[in-house]
């Protein structure tokens, strides 16, 4: 399997038009357009029968007590885990791209609705999710695909990597609301192929013109 972006090229900085936030030099960080960047793949195993995309970054900061706090840093040696970005099951394997702003466009307070979605797929809840509980302005199940938006004062840049599933089953045995880890376990079993690209982002001034 192969998969690609016209969007960025693998390794290298996701430009801001696909990252839910941007640097702001008086706020450090505002919302941004939060559009899904183009992707598209070929040489799919012969009898795929469906597809399943994830994106996550893998730095996030295991605990957030210095996240976007004037006066300090998040270190570099602080434990990271996974939040996952976009969840996307049951796409046909008719199906080889997905163009830019398709899926996700804007933000939508409170999250976009899910999990029914284009071409007969259906998309989980990101972390948005969890991560906006208890805002009153924000709260909200996020289904479908939400950008970048890392701690501005991170000491090292994010990593989002998003990967293509091939599956040899039409549909996921999944109901209703759903999450990355969800479909991570639902797949087991049923992967023929995959393939992964990455893509790096920062909203630390000094991280991001490095990049």
């Amino acid at each position: 399997m192969k998969l690609w972006s016209d969007s960025f090229k693998d390794g290298a900085k996701i430009p801001t038009p696909f990252a839910f936030c941007k640097i702001d030099g008086t706020t450090h960080a505002a919302m941004s357009d939060n559009r899904n960047p183009h992707l598209a793949w070929s040489d799919l195993p012969e009898n795929t029968r469906s597809l399943v995309l994830i994106c996550h970054d893998y730095d996030v900061p295991s605990k957030g007590d210095d996240v976007n706090q004037e006066g300090k840093t998040v270190p570099a040696d602080l434990p990271r885990v996974d939040f996952y970005h976009w969840v996307l099951a049951d796409l046909p394997a008719s199906i080889h791209s997905i163009s830019e702003g398709e899926f996700s466009s804007g933000i939508t307070a409170r999250g976009k609705n899910g999990p029914e979605a284009l071409h007969g797929s259906r998309q989980g809840i990101n972390d948005y999710t969890a991560w906006f509980a208890g805002d009153k302005d924000m709260e909200g199940d996020y289904y479908g695909y939400d950008g970048p938006c890392p701690p501005w004062n991170d000491v090292i840049p994010h990593h989002y990597v998003f990967t293509l599933y091939a599956l040899d089953v039409e549909k996921l045995p999944l109901a209703g609301r759903f999450t990355g880890q969800d479909v991570l376990a639902a797949m087991k079993g049923h992967i023929l192929d995959q393939a992964s690209i990455t893509g790096v982002y920062s909203l630390n001034p000094e991280i991001e013109k490095t990049l």
